[in-house]
């Protein structure tokens, strides 16, 4: 590690854990805070940003156990969506139905890395012979799953999804996407920047039940402005009659989507051979209050859709990191006060951990602001003890060295990094992912 004032080093190890944001901090000298940051997602790296331009003396070492950095940055939702990734936590919400380790079903956060190059999902091969495929969920990574589903090869080819992907899409036999929610139309999760490039994907044509829109303009009045909006162009786009431009584009569609609401997941039916999913059946729901607060009670009727690809995209969730650290499973997140863990002084956690699975980079950015600014105060006000002197990475090297674990350097990556976009420029793409770790550490070897 560079002992200059101010410098941030990078260095990731393959046995490390990684929990996006989770922050301690190390001392090497009376007056220069040692800051060890886990995780190099934007949690991660925006808590260091902060600390860094708020003092001039801090040194930050930021760890990844993966030999790439930037987390969702890098493995987030969409390849065609490269300015915006949406999610950081460690594992998914189950549907906790029968049927769901059948063949077919998966969640949307390992179909999602499956695409996006995630070595751990590298080998999901996903099943994509049906025509029809039901995505649980209504949120934006449920949107997400189905554009890229839908998508024409012309546009999915100039991003950075996989090669292995991109292949396996270009023999999909997917033409119907449906997009199935607990709740109503007033609490769909996903925004209406997405909806709007849904609606307009080519070769697609949305199917919005009119019966599930009409009146809605009037409950929308008093709503606030981002749900009105959204709301009005769901309306719109199922109770007009459609412009020349989109009636002709949605009559010559080979493709479809569609959203289905007040419906929650039973079962996922077998094939006759019990291995297969071949169809999901679901309580119809109604809903009791209105608004966020609406719930979904089933009224006793049942209604089954034929599918043989289910995706999960229900939410996510993030995992303990240690014993010794506290942790809150019910909610999935470390309990803190603005950040600061509870009873560990000294620990500090952003992210998704920090304030469970919800917003985008903005938010992420001024969570992490917030935690950073709470350890500045803490080093002002002299909570945090400068004087215990520990020796951060010098220490943390030694114990990986003793392991047989060779750290991956920022210069590493570097390498890592001009290799993928030389093959993306091969093959017309930004850039094409290497999927394997020990592919990765063999080329840094050399």
């Amino acid at each position: 590690m560079g002992s200059s004032c101010g410098r941030v080093c990078w260095k990731w190890g393959s046995r490390l854990r990684r929990l996006t944001g989770f922050s301690r901090l190390l001392s090497t000298a009376a007056l220069t805070p040692q800051i060890c940051v886990v995780g190099s997602g934007p949690a991660g790296f925006y808590t260091a940003q902060h600390l860094l331009k708020h003092h001039r003396l801090a040194q930050v070492d930021i760890y990844e156990k993966l030999p790439v950095p930037f987390g969702l940055v890098r493995f987030g939702v969409a390849p065609d969506h490269p300015e915006v990734k949406s999610y950081g936590a460690e594992d998914n919400r189950i549907l906790g139905i029968p049927g769901e380790n059948l063949s077919g079903v998966y969640s949307a956060r390992a179909f999602v890395g499956w695409y996006n190059g995630l070595p751990e999902n590298r080998d999901l091969k996903p099943d994509l012979s049906s025509e029809t495929a039901v995505v649980m969920g209504q949120g934006n990574v449920a949107l997400d799953v189905a554009r890229v589903l839908l998508s024409p090869l012309d546009i999915l080819k100039k991003t950075d999804i996989t090669e292995g992907s991109l292949a396996a899409i270009a023999c999909s036999k997917v033409k119907r996407v449906w997009l199935v929610g607990r709740r109503g139309p007033l609490q769909v999760a996903f925004t209406i920047k997405e909806l709007r490039e849904m609606i307009n994907l080519p070769g697609t044509r949305p199917l919005l039940n009119p019966a599930d829109f009409t009146g809605l303009g009037d409950v929308i009045k008093d709503v606030p402005r981002p749900r009105k909006r959204l709301t009005e162009l769901m309306v719109k786009s199922a109770l007009e009659k459609p412009g020349e431009k989109d009636a002709s584009r949605w009559a010559s569609a080979t493709k479809e989507w569609g959203l289905k609401f007040r419906c929650s997941p039973l079962e996922v039916l077998p094939t006759a051979d019990g291995k297969q999913a071949r169809g999901i059946r679901m309580a119809v729901t109604r809903l009791e209050g209105s608004g966020e607060s609406a719930r979904a009670v089933p009224t006793g009727e049942v209604e089954e859709l034929e599918c043989g690809l289910i995706l999960s995209s229900i939410g996510y969730r993030s995992l303990p990191l240690d014993s010794s650290i506290p942790f809150d499973p019910k909610l999935g997140i470390i309990p803190n006060s603005l950040g600061r863990v509870q009873g560990a002084p000294g620990l500090y956690c952003s992210g998704w951990v920090k304030r469970g699975p919800t917003g985008v980079i903005i938010t992420t950015m001024n969570d992490s602001f917030d935690t950073a600014q709470s350890m500045l105060e803490d080093l002002q006000s002299g909570v945090l003890k400068l004087s215990n002197s520990k020796e951060g990475f010098k220490s943390v090297r030694s114990i990986l060295h003793s392991r047989g674990v060779h750290p991956v350097t920022f210069s590493d990556w570097e390498k890592i990094d001009a290799a993928e976009v030389a093959r993306g420029k091969l093959a017309g793409k930004p850039r094409e992912k290497l999927v394997d770790p020990q592919e990765m550490l063999q080329l840094i070897s050399h």
